[in-house]
């Protein structure tokens, strides 16, 4: 992504992932943009992912990840499997929670890693990172006390999924490329990355839609104003690790508690 924003894969390009393809229903659209234009040809907003595209009505209907994730919980039901259909991210008893987490995880965690990376000003980026940080802090105590396993309990819901973006990102990124190194998931917060790798390695909706070569070429090979010469670090070594490993300082830590 880079001056014209999102642009689709070439066969030529051979990049990891099944669904890495290019535009299915437009042969000769090469970014992302094209699609938007061919909606409105004067639209002027931005090229945003993810975008949810009406292939009938040829309409963009939203580009807004908070509102696509709850049209999935059932304007599809309809055309899914019944075993999908039971699949309930967003449970009446558990809703006021989930708002009220949903709140400054968006904007302290999702956002606010972007917040400390696109600063432009020292002031700026120190105003960002410290209520990242200190909301990192909030998941990890919440998670440390309640997980079981997922972040509401025995059950999967929209608070596990949208904090499970940034985090799954956070080592391989966003410590280095957005200057959020005050600690990192893997050595510094056991409970989230306990949950991490829970989602990661058990429940394959997680694991399938994770690709960190994408993740990290994507960010270092996009941002020129950050990353000038587009190099892309090669750790953190390996990508996630194995639920029953930890680094040596985690693990020294867990058995300094557990003594």
């Amino acid at each position: 992504m880079l001056e014209k924003g999102w642009r689709f894969a070439t066969a030529e390009e051979k990049i990891p992932g099944e669904n890495v393809t290019s535009d299915p229903l437009h042969e000769n659209f090469t970014h992302l943009r094209e699609i938007y234009f061919n909606v409105d040809p004067d639209y002027k907003g931005r090229f945003t992912v993810p975008t949810l595209y009406d292939i009938k009505q040829k309409k963009v209907v939203s580009n807004e990840s908070s509102e696509i994730i709850r049209m999935f919980y059932t304007e599809f039901d309809d055309i899914i499997p019944e075993k999908y259909k039971s699949i309930d991210l967003f449970p009446e008893t558990l809703r006021a929670e989930i708002e009220g987490t949903n709140d400054w995880t968006y904007n302290d965690i999702n956002n606010g890693v972007y917040k400390c990376g696109f600063a432009i000003t020292q002031e700026a980026y120190e105003k960002a990172v410290k209520p990242l940080f200190s909301s990192l802090d909030r998941a990890e105590a919440h998670l440390a006390k309640h997980a079981a396993p997922y972040y509401f309990g025995a059950n999967i819901t929209e608070a596990d999924v949208r904090l499970y973006t940034t985090i799954v990102r956070f080592d391989p990124v966003y410590v280095q490329h957005f200057k959020c190194n005050i600690r990192d998931i893997r050595s510094g917060y056991p409970a989230l990355h306990k949950w991490l790798r829970k989602l990661y390695w058990d429940v394959p909706a997680f694991k399938d839609t994770t690709q960190f070569e994408h993740i990290k070429k994507h960010y270092t090979k996009s941002h020129k104003h950050i990353n000038p010469f587009s190099i892309t670090p090669a750790g953190p070594l390996p990508d996630i690790l194995p639920k029953d490993q930890e680094v040596p300082a985690a693990a020294a830590a867990l058995r300094s508690t557990n003594k």
